[in-house]
């Protein structure tokens, strides 16, 4: 114990005696120190000197230091365009001081504290940490290569994990890599292929002149929503528009884009295109303008159900444009999920018995309670939480050519 405390007390002095050259110094120092001790940094306060221009005292503090500010905690979850993520805050008072000598231009250590009230991060794992995370300019360039391939963002982690010998030598996570990917995309994409399509676009009205598109692009030149959709496709909503798919999971053209196709059913029972769009950002006011500029397309008919994944961007979207259609999620999202966060195939089969549940409202709650306390749910933030504050939006079969929610109800007694 003796030596622990030792080794503690000389570690101390020599961090408390450090001298640097510069700022950009202090952080990469305090940063490797993060990361040999299993925790994330971050800049924090920093001062000027009297003509501002120059730092005279920067404070880096662990990634935890602080709290959470109570605007963002009180937010409502229908006011939100993301679900709100885990709290990590939780007041540690870690930190690394450093301030500039004017007359020698050196940066010395003016206070240090070692304390973290928090587990620390073993040494294999630190390295996923935010502050220790990075991609280097050769994995930039195979992770751009094998996006033009076609190649899914999963799929390249693992390439890259079986290529480096772990998720540990990478030296990034998946969350990095679709960064990396919607920042090169936005480099990418230039006014002249925006042009392109656009010209395309007017090519096919003159051939249909039912058909119709819209297009937004930014000051830039840049696309940021397309819409089109043919003579066909209208007809077929005039006919089949009751019960329509809102989907934005598709992203397999060359920049990554969201595109969104609205699908229904046919009498036939067959799958059929309304429209399609893209967009360049999976915001609320992207899906305002994609919903507003179907409902032109469509004569102003709003479809009486409308099913999505439960991206709160379009919930919020919906709610505006087509507030008199009924909104459900999709089960087969909902699968997904449970199969995503969910990790005991006895709480999975529990929870999907409350997808298809016909009892009662109160019986309803008192088996939610039951089911929480016999599980030890006690985060307001955990999925099941979250879900099932959405469970008037539960649930909608997928249209996969059998569904009997995408006939009307003419259709359905004619068949």
């Amino acid at each position: 114990m003796a030596d622990v405390s030792h080794e503690s007390m000389m570690e101390y002095y020599h961090i408390a005696n450090k001298m640097l050259n510069s700022e950009d110094e202090g952080y990469t120092f305090y940063n490797k120190y993060g990361l040999e001790k299993g925790f994330s940094v971050r800049r924090s306060y920093v001062e000027w000197d009297g003509s501002n221009c120059h730092i005279i005292l920067r404070k880096f503090v662990c990634s935890r230091e602080g709290f959470r500010e109570e605007k963002h905690m009180k937010r409502k979850m229908e006011d939100r365009k993301r679900r709100p993520r885990s709290i990590t805050r939780v007041g540690c008072k870690a930190k690394l001081v450093i301030a500039r000598q004017e007359e020698t231009t050196q940066w010395f250590v003016k206070d240090f504290i070692d304390e973290h009230n928090h587990p620390l991060a073993p040494r294999d794992l630190s390295c996923l940490l935010r502050s220790h995370r990075r991609i280097s300019d050769e994995q930039k360039a195979d992770i751009a290569d094998m996006e033009k391939s076609g190649i899914r963002k999963y799929h390249i982690m693992d390439i890259m994990c079986m290529q480096y010998g772990g998720y540990d030598e990478v030296g990034c996570i998946m969350r990095d890599i679709y960064n990396f990917c919607h920042a090169n995309k936005q480099e990418t994409i230039s006014s002249g292929d925006a042009q392109t399509v656009i010209n395309h676009m007017v090519a096919r009205q003159e051939q249909d002149s039912d058909f119709f598109f819209r297009y937004l692009v930014d000051e830039a030149g840049h696309l940021k929503g397309l819409f089109w959709c043919d003579s066909q496709s209208r007809l077929d909503y005039e006919a089949f528009g009751d019960v329509i798919v809102f989907d934005s999971t598709y992203r397999t053209n060359k920049y990554n884009l969201p595109f969104v196709p609205f699908v229904g059913l046919n009498h036939h029972c067959s799958t059929i295109i309304f429209a399609c769009g893209v967009i360049s950002h999976e915001t609320s006011q992207a899906y305002e303008w994609m919903l507003r500029t179907f409902s032109d397309a469509m004569g102003q008919k709003h479809p009486i159900s409308v099913i999505t994944d439960g991206d709160l961007a379009m919930q919020r979207a919906i709610r505006v444009v087509w507030p008199d259609s009924n909104h459900r999620l999709c089960i087969w999202h909902i699968q997904q999920n449970i199969v995503r966060h969910l990790h005991d195939d006895a709480v999975k089969e529990e929870f999907r018995s409350f997808i298809y549940d016909t009892s009662s409202i109160e019986e309803h709650e008192r088996k939610w309670l039951h089911f929480l306390q016999q599980n030890k749910v006690t985060s307001e933030d955990s999925w099941l939480h979250q879900m099932y504050k959405m469970r008037k939006l539960w649930c909608a079969p997928y249209l996969d050519g059998c569904c009997f929610l995408g006939l009307s109800s003419n259709q359905r007694s004619e068949s």
